[in-house]
Protein backbone atom coordinates (compact mmCIF):
# COMPACT_ATOMS: atom_id res chain seq x y z
CA UNK A 1 0.00 0.00 0.00
CA UNK A 2 1.26 3.31 -0.76
CA UNK A 3 2.55 5.28 2.77
CA UNK A 4 -0.31 7.08 4.63
CA UNK A 5 0.51 10.26 6.20
CA UNK A 6 -1.31 11.22 9.93
CA UNK A 7 -0.23 14.68 11.71
CA UNK A 8 -1.08 14.86 15.18
CA UNK A 9 -0.82 18.92 16.38
CA UNK A 10 -1.81 20.45 19.55
CA UNK A 11 -0.68 22.10 22.49
CA UNK A 12 1.83 20.82 25.37
CA UNK A 13 0.91 19.12 27.86
CA UNK A 14 -2.40 17.64 26.17
CA UNK A 15 -1.00 14.04 25.62
CA UNK A 16 -0.21 14.05 21.57
CA UNK A 17 3.01 11.91 22.26
CA UNK A 18 1.09 8.95 23.95
CA UNK A 19 -1.28 9.22 20.80
CA UNK A 20 1.21 9.05 18.39
CA UNK A 21 2.86 6.20 20.59
CA UNK A 22 -0.36 4.06 20.55
CA UNK A 23 -0.87 4.85 16.73
CA UNK A 24 2.58 3.61 15.85
CA UNK A 25 2.00 0.68 18.27
CA UNK A 26 -1.44 -0.07 16.97
CA UNK A 27 -0.57 0.44 13.15
CA UNK A 28 2.93 -1.59 13.76
CA UNK A 29 0.70 -4.72 15.58
CA UNK A 30 -1.40 -5.02 12.06
CA UNK A 31 1.83 -5.60 10.15
CA UNK A 32 2.80 -1.99 8.41
CA UNK A 33 6.14 -0.40 8.47
CA UNK A 34 5.71 2.84 10.84
CA UNK A 35 7.52 5.91 11.48
CA UNK A 36 6.84 8.52 13.94
CA UNK A 37 8.64 11.45 14.48
CA UNK A 38 7.92 14.83 17.11
CA UNK A 39 9.07 17.34 14.60
CA UNK A 40 8.31 20.21 16.17
CA UNK A 41 7.65 21.57 19.54
CA UNK A 42 8.09 22.49 22.85
CA UNK A 43 8.22 20.68 25.49
CA UNK A 44 6.65 22.91 27.91
CA UNK A 45 2.68 23.26 28.30
CA UNK A 46 1.42 25.29 26.25
CA UNK A 47 3.88 25.11 22.53
CA UNK A 48 2.77 23.94 20.14
CA UNK A 49 3.21 19.93 19.52
CA UNK A 50 3.01 18.28 16.32
CA UNK A 51 4.04 14.61 15.93
CA UNK A 52 3.87 12.55 12.34
CA UNK A 53 3.04 8.78 12.05
CA UNK A 54 3.26 7.61 8.83
CA UNK A 55 2.58 4.17 8.08
CA UNK A 56 3.18 1.46 4.90
CA UNK A 57 4.91 -1.07 3.44
CA UNK A 58 8.11 0.57 3.10
CA UNK A 59 8.27 3.92 4.83
CA UNK A 60 11.88 5.70 4.36
CA UNK A 61 11.22 8.99 6.26
CA UNK A 62 9.44 10.15 9.20
CA UNK A 63 8.25 13.61 7.59
CA UNK A 64 5.45 14.47 6.03
CA UNK A 65 5.20 18.01 3.53
CA UNK A 66 2.96 20.24 2.65
CA UNK A 67 -0.48 19.14 1.12
CA UNK A 68 0.71 15.42 2.18
CA UNK A 69 -1.23 14.57 5.42
CA UNK A 70 -4.12 12.43 4.79
CA UNK A 71 -5.22 13.28 8.55
CA UNK A 72 -4.57 16.07 10.82
CA UNK A 73 -5.71 14.67 14.39
CA UNK A 74 -5.93 18.53 16.22
CA UNK A 75 -6.33 18.82 20.13
CA UNK A 76 -7.29 22.30 19.32
CA UNK A 77 -8.96 23.79 17.03
CA UNK A 78 -6.48 26.92 15.99
CA UNK A 79 -3.78 24.00 15.64
CA UNK A 80 -5.78 22.46 12.99
CA UNK A 81 -6.29 25.97 11.16
CA UNK A 82 -2.32 26.51 11.98
CA UNK A 83 -1.17 23.16 9.72
CA UNK A 84 -4.47 23.18 7.25
CA UNK A 85 -1.60 23.77 4.45
CA UNK A 86 -0.39 20.42 5.47
CA UNK A 87 -3.83 18.52 4.70
CA UNK A 88 -3.81 16.55 1.12
CA UNK A 89 -7.17 17.65 -0.98
CA UNK A 90 -9.45 15.27 -0.07
CA UNK A 91 -7.51 14.72 3.96
CA UNK A 92 -9.66 14.31 6.70
CA UNK A 93 -9.43 16.71 10.05
CA UNK A 94 -10.19 14.97 13.08
CA UNK A 95 -10.75 18.37 15.72
CA UNK A 96 -11.27 18.73 19.49
CA UNK A 97 -13.49 22.12 19.14
CA UNK A 98 -11.59 23.33 22.57
CA UNK A 99 -9.90 25.98 22.23
CA UNK A 100 -6.50 27.17 24.05
CA UNK A 101 -5.50 30.95 24.31
CA UNK A 102 -1.85 31.23 22.92
CA UNK A 103 0.64 33.68 24.14
CA UNK A 104 -0.52 36.51 21.71
CA UNK A 105 -4.15 36.43 22.69
CA UNK A 106 -3.23 35.86 26.86
CA UNK A 107 -0.97 39.00 26.33
CA UNK A 108 -4.22 41.01 24.65
CA UNK A 109 -1.83 41.41 21.63
CA UNK A 110 -3.95 39.60 19.36
CA UNK A 111 -7.38 37.86 19.58
CA UNK A 112 -8.57 33.88 18.90
CA UNK A 113 -10.22 33.59 15.02
CA UNK A 114 -13.77 33.42 15.43
CA UNK A 115 -15.71 30.36 13.40
CA UNK A 116 -12.94 28.48 12.98
CA UNK A 117 -14.40 25.24 12.41
CA UNK A 118 -16.84 26.98 9.49
CA UNK A 119 -13.45 28.44 8.31
CA UNK A 120 -11.77 25.10 7.85
CA UNK A 121 -14.97 23.67 5.77
CA UNK A 122 -14.90 26.52 3.71
CA UNK A 123 -11.37 25.91 2.64
CA UNK A 124 -11.94 22.78 1.43
CA UNK A 125 -11.03 20.48 4.03
CA UNK A 126 -13.31 17.95 5.48
CA UNK A 127 -13.48 18.15 9.08
CA UNK A 128 -14.87 15.78 11.50
CA UNK A 129 -14.89 18.45 14.49
CA UNK A 130 -16.40 17.58 18.47
CA UNK A 131 -15.79 18.65 21.96
CA UNK A 132 -13.77 15.97 23.02
CA UNK A 133 -12.86 17.77 26.59
CA UNK A 134 -16.51 16.91 27.53
CA UNK A 135 -16.40 13.44 26.43
CA UNK A 136 -13.11 13.16 28.40
CA UNK A 137 -14.72 14.39 31.39
CA UNK A 138 -17.60 12.19 30.84
CA UNK A 139 -15.42 9.31 30.45
CA UNK A 140 -13.19 10.22 34.15
CA UNK A 141 -10.81 12.92 33.28
CA UNK A 142 -10.41 15.71 31.22
CA UNK A 143 -6.59 14.16 30.40
CA UNK A 144 -8.44 11.59 28.50
CA UNK A 145 -9.00 14.15 25.57
CA UNK A 146 -6.18 12.45 23.27
CA UNK A 147 -8.22 8.78 23.64
CA UNK A 148 -11.36 10.51 22.41
CA UNK A 149 -9.94 11.67 19.74
CA UNK A 150 -8.21 8.53 18.50
CA UNK A 151 -11.70 6.47 19.36
CA UNK A 152 -12.85 8.98 16.54
CA UNK A 153 -10.09 8.65 14.14
CA UNK A 154 -10.91 5.10 14.63
CA UNK A 155 -14.20 5.35 12.93
CA UNK A 156 -11.80 6.24 9.59
CA UNK A 157 -9.95 2.72 9.99
CA UNK A 158 -10.74 -0.82 8.96
CA UNK A 159 -8.79 -1.71 11.93
CA UNK A 160 -10.50 -4.29 14.56
CA UNK A 161 -11.64 -2.52 17.80
CA UNK A 162 -9.81 -5.20 19.72
CA UNK A 163 -6.07 -3.86 18.01
CA UNK A 164 -7.32 -0.44 18.91
CA UNK A 165 -7.63 -1.86 22.73
CA UNK A 166 -4.84 -3.92 22.63
CA UNK A 167 -2.25 -0.99 22.40
CA UNK A 168 -4.18 0.99 25.08
CA UNK A 169 -3.53 -1.72 27.22
CA UNK A 170 0.41 -1.65 26.28
CA UNK A 171 0.56 1.92 26.53
CA UNK A 172 -1.51 3.23 29.18
CA UNK A 173 -1.03 2.50 33.03
CA UNK A 174 -3.62 -0.28 34.38
CA UNK A 175 -5.17 2.41 36.87
CA UNK A 176 -6.51 4.22 33.80
CA UNK A 177 -6.86 1.36 31.60
CA UNK A 178 -10.38 1.04 31.89
CA UNK A 179 -11.49 5.49 31.92
CA UNK A 180 -9.46 5.48 28.57
CA UNK A 181 -11.37 2.26 27.12
CA UNK A 182 -14.41 4.24 27.81
CA UNK A 183 -12.97 7.74 26.56
CA UNK A 184 -12.01 5.64 23.27
CA UNK A 185 -15.76 4.53 22.70
CA UNK A 186 -17.37 7.97 23.51
CA UNK A 187 -15.21 9.53 20.91
CA UNK A 188 -15.51 6.96 18.55
CA UNK A 189 -19.06 6.27 18.88
CA UNK A 190 -20.05 10.40 19.05
CA UNK A 191 -22.15 12.06 15.98
CA UNK A 192 -20.35 13.88 13.18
Amino acid sequence: METKNIMIVGVGGQGSLLASKLLGHLLMSQGYDVKVSEVHGMSQRGGSVVTYVRYGDKVFSPVIDKGEADYIVSFEILEAARWLPFLKKDGQIVTNTQQIDPMPVITGAAEYPSDLVKKLKESGAKVDALDCLSLAEEAGSAKAVNIVLLGRLSHYFDLPEEAWMNSLQANVPEKFLEMNKKAFRLGKESGQ
